[in-house]
């Protein structure tokens, strides 16, 4: 005689789960997952440059899984942890729950597993990979959007623009490995994606670090004496002025259109110096004196500085310098999109744990361990230089900066809040106020 299935034992266990701090909100679960990613992931691919150690076997090789898993796993974590807990922030409404943080971490996982296993299991694996991947992707656009537009502004479509961009490109890589071809100029599309979406968060962030850099300077100029701006201030405001900030998405949008269907073209070449000029034109707004070298400004306006060199570097490429394009390329992804991963980690990552900001020695230990990882690996693309020696170099630069992430980010995101906060706010004092 058959009985129904017992449900009750799982009920407990998933209520188990989700009361641990780690599932509080979204972030803390994908931004430990990020950190460690980081590190798994380069430390595979330099046992495979050096030694020949296996890598999964996936539809067009281990250059692909590399460029997929660092863009659509490890690079979408960290936007999904934003997202999860930044698109309530910004629409003024209630954190997602636990059962979401829990939901779409295990569809993360799942995601990565299956398309680590799509070559062993044949075409079931391919169809199981590409379900999972962009059902991911999709099912992040299903839960935030609805509230980014509702908001009655609609101040920040531009995350869900964005999100709908690298839905497409994510659904045409698997469409591709399905179909046979070589899928990877749907990776170099997600690179300029994610160089839009970091534009338009770094807008945001930017917002609250710099001027909180200026009101630190104004405060060391009056010796503790607290003065707003404007009151016989000389130290300028901040803002992130849209016309450079569109441009600049502009600019890196067209490229990456143009790049697509024209790829390798003169014409491409020239509109990647135009976007390396958009984005130098959007530092303008940076120049705000000695505040500017504060590490959290100073980190973040490094990030701009990466990705217009990364644009102009595959542009001087295209147009027939003596340089690999794949120098460029390095300084986009292990460069901008890894320092400004490792940013918001460190940012948003701490404060909305309750938590303030690290000033330990590590934060700038890790934040130079990216910046050098990024620059090796793009002067490995550089003629006469030593290829395998710089890529260990870049590496290990790379683990270095995510593997301090990992050890002490890691307790912040799986512990309680040390504040009087109960969820995803920000820092609380003990008055109970952010």
């Amino acid at each position: 005689m058959s009985h129904p299935i017992d449900h009750e034992p799982f009920g407990r266990l998933f209520d188990r789960l989700a009361a641990r701090p780690l599932f509080m909100c979204g972030f803390r679960p994908f931004f430990l997952a990020t950190a460690v990613y980081a590190v798994l992931l380069l430390l595979m691919w330099q046992g495979f440059l050096a030694a020949g150690l296996g890598v999964p076997a996936v539809p067009g090789g281990p250059v692909v899984w590399h460029a997929h898993e660092l863009m659509f796993g490890f690079g979408l974590a960290a936007v999904a942890g934003f997202l999860l807990t930044a698109v309530p922030e910004f629409t003024a409404t209630p954190a997602f729950g636990r059962r979401i943080a829990i939901g779409m971490v295990l569809l993360w996982t799942a995601a990565r597993l299956a398309f680590w296993l799509s070559g062993t299991l044949g075409l079931a694996g391919e169809v199981l990979a590409a379900l999972l991947n962009v059902g991911f992707l999709g099912a992040l656009i299903v839960i935030v959007a609805p509230r980014l537009w509702r908001d009655p502004e609609r101040r920040h479509l531009a995350f869900l623009w964005g999100l709908g961009a690298m839905w497409i490109a994510l659904a045409g890589f698997h469409a591709d490995a399905l179909g046979g071809a070589y899928p990877m100029r749907w990776v170099r599309a997600g690179v300029g994606v994610m160089m839009v979406l970091i534009v338009v968060a770094l807008s945001r962030i930017s917002m609250r670090i710099v001027n909180d850099a200026l009101d630190a300077e104004r405060l060391r100029r009056d010796g503790g004496t607290t003065r707003r701006h404007g009151e016989d201030d000389d130290l300028p405001g901040y803002r992130a002025r849209p016309p450079r900030r569109n441009l600049a998405i502009f600019g890196v949008a067209l490229y990456t259109v143009v790049e697509f269907v024209l790829p390798g073209s003169v014409i491409a070449g020239w509109v990647a110096l135009a976007a390396a000029a958009a984005v130098l034109n959007l530092l303008n707004d940076w120049h705000v004196g000695r505040a500017l070298l504060s590490r959290w400004a100073f980190m973040l306006y490094a990030v701009y500085w990466l990705m217009a060199a990364g644009y102009a570097l595959i542009g001087l490429s295209l147009l027939g310098a003596p340089v690999a394009p794949s120098a460029g390329l390095h300084l986009l992804t292990a460069g901008a999109m890894g320092v400004s991963i490792f940013g918001v980690l460190c940012i948003a990552g701490r404060t909305h744990a309750g938590h303030e900001l690290d000033l330990r020695p590590w934060v700038l230990v890790a934040a130079a361990g990216l910046v050098a990882a990024a620059l090796a690996r793009a002067a490995a693309g550089l003629p006469g230089m030593p290829v395998a020696g710089l890529q260990a170099m870049s590496v290990a630069a790379w683990v270095l900066g995510y593997g301090l992430a990992a050890r002490y980010l890691g307790a912040v995101f799986v512990g309680p809040r040390p504040d009087s906060g109960t969820g995803c706010e920000e820092v609380m004092n003990e008055a109970g106020a952010a």
